[in-house]
């Protein structure tokens, strides 16, 4: 299976998004794998300025997709895939934000672990994007990623059950609740990416 593209430049700029995405889920992870609260106010600016980015980003690509008579492939696909990149990067900002507004100086390990994941996922989906243009190698990048949603769904269940079971009082209990599950919200935003490409894929074949 090979893509045939109308316009290269579109490769380019969703290869540029991916990495963008990449590097917000990085800062992340390096935030919750060596957790320092001194630290947070400069990784959320940081994670908000490759969030500005890829802003900027998905503003350029759908200005280009609007000047463009023939694009690589539908452009309901085009618009969908960058719109649900921009969400993923949406949500590891506001876990980021959380982390500051809510003062959580002891996030819940399980944090560190989805964190750990959406990297993991945000690296699947780079190593997809770019094989785009080659061949179908870049479905078993879309499985992979569908395969750490689910054990992000299944890390965030038991880590809320825990924190149900322990003895916080209930306002921290509630904000470290909230922090779990927009980490879990965007791995599933991750999922939505997996999806358009293999949709992008199979309607390619």
């Amino acid at each position: 299976m090979r893509f045939i593209p109308r316009e290269t430049k579109f490769f380019d700029m969703f290869a540029e998004i991916a990495n963008n995405v990449v590097e917000g889920a990085k800062v992340l992870s390096d935030l919750l794998h060596d957790y320092d609260y001194q630290q947070m106010p400069a990784a959320v600016q940081r994670i908000k300025e490759i969030e500005t980015r890829g802003d900027d980003m998905t503003h350029k690509i759908l200005v280009k997709l609007n000047q463009t008579f023939i694009t690589p492939f539908d452009r309901e696909d085009i618009h969908l895939l960058v719109s649900s990149f921009d969400d993923v990067l949406d949500f590891i900002f506001s876990a980021s934000d959380r982390l500051l507004t809510y003062k959580i100086t002891q996030p819940s390990p399980s944090a560190k672990i989805l964190a750990g994941i959406i990297l993991k996922q945000a690296e699947e989906l780079g190593k997809a994007v770019a094989l785009l243009k080659k061949d179908s190698h870049l479905l078993e990048h879309c499985v992979e990623v569908n395969r750490l949603e689910n054990e992000a769904d299944q890390v965030s269940r038991d880590a809320i059950g825990r924190l149900f079971d322990g003895d916080y009082d209930p306002i921290t209990l509630i904000k470290l609740k909230e922090l779990l599950e927009i980490l879990e919200e965007a791995s599933d935003k991750a999922e939505d990416v997996a999806n358009v490409l293999e949709t992008v894929a199979l309607k390619s074949a």
